[in-house]
């Protein structure tokens, strides 16, 4: 295999001394094949008996040291060629980023020779480490003088090596800023040296091992080692100046950041001030938003000017890529219904996206998005202002769930998220402002035909015939059968009609379609839907983060707590049930306590004759007391406030708080 060739004179530079001809420059770039996978590089201290767990997490960094470690031991020992164990290195870190491959390589190197190093430079000042070195590398303690250089030569190279990997794992942090943009100076030019700063950073690794194990296995053979203090000490040149190429790069990129920072608050302030002023009407809301884009795209998608909406009443519909069909389509629904309804608002959709990781895929997924959604959309991705996202974030609580905010004809916001009353209450709710959707909540009881009344189209015949209803959910296909064939019984035993309705749970589409066909094919009950059963979870949802918004507590509002405790039995592993009465009656319980009370029907058969199926159940269920229970609550972050005190909806008792990261890929 071909040495690295240095660049000729003719294409001569400051740097020509480390830098590569094009020959080269591909041949390190055709191993880098990274897949995606992240490491951190940028940990801190971590104790030794948590190095294996954090690094073999780390999608087989373990595993790719362990190899690495091999490597130089193996070839540096036999006096391979030292370009040959590089290039190895390179293809045996593909799949993994710039960064990744000098910290690996460098960790490598410590594992091998990070007591020899140790102790060679503090054999002469440390009494322990000197009598380390006299039992462990007598001959190398005897010959500490004669190696004096050598070892400075070492110690200066590992110091520049250690100096250079610092600037690339900054860089490519860089590399995913909001302020800098990979294809443009400063960041370009200092991104086009990564792949060489890395080839002399792990060939430098190759050449101090390859120094160090001969000096561990020269003995009493010491003679002159200048030659190779000469070669390590050139090393050290390269790699310095490596390094002060990559530092004047980094300095120019902190300067565009302070920059572009600066730039970034005086548009944030302008446009706080702009949106918080009376104006006219909303344009020039609308074009702070948009900037230099004036032109959207129309529900016919045709290219039309922002003016057409001026004097409306328009919500801002934020979402970034991942926004679901579902939510779409019911807002499609409540949009189209307008006109029925006599309303004169409309729809833009805002999509905040990371402009950093654009890519084809996202291209064609923004593509497909603004394909189905029949109101306004932006005409390009990077249309809105980054002032402005930085407001949606930071004012109105953008997170990752869809938000809609209303701003009234003269451009005033009336709500920071309008889509939990339009999920709740559809048009009624227009204007959609927060003093509407109050003035909603005062006047609205807690009822279940609030949570299914326009889900479930039966209920009003069912409640008619004064049937008992039951709607129950979980994804246990045990529990499901007991359960159901339990409460018939009980039904059949005390001579009342009843219906009953599986409506899922929440984020497991897949599970749920599957068991909902089993309960069609065994007839233990109805069950709803893919569609029903999404928006009665994301109805829930939305009935919370509008308390929340409006400040509510479960201490003080009864419907939060209904549905606090509702959304906490659907987060913890069990089933559970609701059952409800025409009368307005309504008992809840969780999958456990509710089975075990039908099991155990003879108990209470007496007090359900006397009192009524409903009131007798919720005794019984007040005298189940459970040996052990973990209730959950499990909320999607987004622009509502969390609420900082939850009580379980078994013993009441305030419930911890800890944070998630869930991903859920059925």
């Amino acid at each position: 295999m071909a040495r690295p060739t240095p660049v000729s004179s003719q294409q001569s530079m400051r740097n020509e001394h480390w830098m590569f001809d094009d020959a080269m420059n591909e041949q390190i770039r055709s191993t880098h094949a990274p897949d995606g996978r992240v490491v951190d590089v940028t940990q801190g201290h971590i104790d030794a008996s948590d190095d294996q767990t954090n690094l073999s997490a780390a999608d087989g960094a373990l595993d790719a040291l362990h190899k690495i470690c091999c490597e130089l031991s193996c070839k540096c020992s036999r006096g391979g060629d030292a370009h040959a164990t590089t290039m190895a290195i390179f293809n045996m870190l593909s799949s993994y980023p710039w960064a990744a491959k000098v910290v690996l390589t460098l960790a490598a190197f410590a594992v091998n020779f990070g007591e020899f190093w140790l102790i060679a430079q503090l054999c002469t000042s440390n009494p322990l480490a000197k009598s380390v070195a006299l039992l462990k590398q007598p001959d190398i303690s005897e010959h500490s003088q004669t190696l004096k250089s050598h070892f400075d030569a070492l110690s200066k190279l590992i110091n520049a090596m250690f100096d250079v990997t610092k600037c690339i794992v900054e860089l490519t942090q860089l590399h995913s800023s909001k302020y800098v943009s990979i294809g443009e100076p400063p960041l370009s030019t200092a991104m086009a040296h990564i792949h060489t700063a890395t080839y002399w950073i792990i060939a430098s690794v190759v050449a101090c091992t390859r120094q160090i194990t001969g000096l561990i296995g020269m003995r009493h053979e010491f003679t002159t080692v200048t030659s190779e203090a000469w070669e390590l000490s050139s090393l050290a040149h390269k790699v310095s100046s490596i390094h002060e190429h990559l530092q004047s790069r980094l300095r120019l990129c902190y300067e565009r950041i302070d920059a572009d920072e600066k730039k970034l608050m005086e548009a944030f302030e302008h446009f706080k001030r702009t949106i918080e002023t009376p104006q006219v009407d909303n344009l020039k809301i609308l074009q702070n938003i948009f900037g230099k884009e004036e032109n959207l795209l129309n529900p016919d998608r045709a290219e039309v000017c922002i003016n057409v909406l001026g004097r409306k009443h328009v919500l801002l519909l934020i979402s970034d890529l991942s926004i679901s069909q579902e939510e779409i389509r019911v807002l499609e629904d409540v949009y189209k219904e307008r006109v029925s309804s006599g309303l004169n608002y409309e729809i833009i959709w805002l999509p905040i996206v990371d402009r950093t990781t654009w890519s084809d895929y996202y291209r064609e997924k923004f593509s497909t998005l603004q394909s189905i959604m029949s109101w306004y959309t932006v005409s390009q991705h990077v249309a809105i202002e980054p002032a402005v996202i930085k407001y949606i974030r930071e004012e109105w609580g953008f997170v990752k769930k869809p938000i809609a905010v209303t701003l009234n004809p003269q451009g005033k916001v009336l709500c920071p998220n309008a889509l939990n009353m339009m999920w709740i209450w559809g048009n009624s709710a227009f204007p959609f402002s927060s003093e509407k959707e109050e003035s909603f909540w005062k006047a609205t009881p807690w009822t279940l035909d609030l949570l299914v009344g326009r889900l479930e189209p039966n209920l009003p015949t069912w409640v008619s015939q004064q049937k008992l209803v039951c709607f129950y959910g979980g994804v246990k296909m045990e529990w499901i059968e007991s359960f159901t064939t339990a409460t018939k019984a009980v039904a059949e035993a005390l001579g009342i009609g009843i219906e009953m309705v599986y409506v899922g749970k929440k984020n497991k589409r897949e599970r749920v379609k599957k068991i909902t066909g089993l309960i069609k094919e065994k007839e233990l009950s109805h069950a709803w839907e893919d569609d029903n059963v999404w928006f009665f979870w994301n109805l829930l949802e939305s009935m919370l983060y509008s308390k929340n918004q409006h400040g509510k507590t479960i201490e003080n509002d009864v419907i939060k707590q209904e549905v606090t405790t509702m959304l906490g039995y659907d987060s913890s592993k069990n089933g559970w049930a609701v059952f409800y009465t025409g009368s307005g009656e309504m008992v809840k319980a969780n999958g456990e306590k509710v089975l075990s009370t039908m099991d155990s029907f003879d108990q209470w058969k007496n007090l359900a004759k006397q009192m009524g199926f409903v009131p007798a159940l919720r005794k019984k269920l007040e005298w189940v007391i459970p040996v052990h229970h973990c209730t959950r609550l499990i909320l999607p972050s987004n622009g509502g406030r969390i609420p900082e005190r939850v009580q379980c909806a078994e013993c009441g008792r305030p419930m911890e708080l800890n944070f998630l990261y869930r991903c859920c890929a059925e």
